[in-house]
């Protein structure tokens, strides 16, 4: 039994940058995504 915390701590860090990674891809596709719809709104109101 002295494999199973190795093997959970791997896992455990495995998961939580995994999770880490796509938090932070959410967070900028978002900000860009909003960005695009600025530049787009301010492109309909000067055309």
């Amino acid at each position: 039994m002295d494999w199973f915390p190795v093997v959970f701590i791997v896992f455990k860090v495995l998961v939580l940058g995994i999770g880490m990674f796509f938090a932070i891809k959410w967070h900028y596709d978002q900000g860009k995504k909003k960005k695009k719809e600025e530049q787009d709104n301010r492109k309909e109101g000067n055309g």
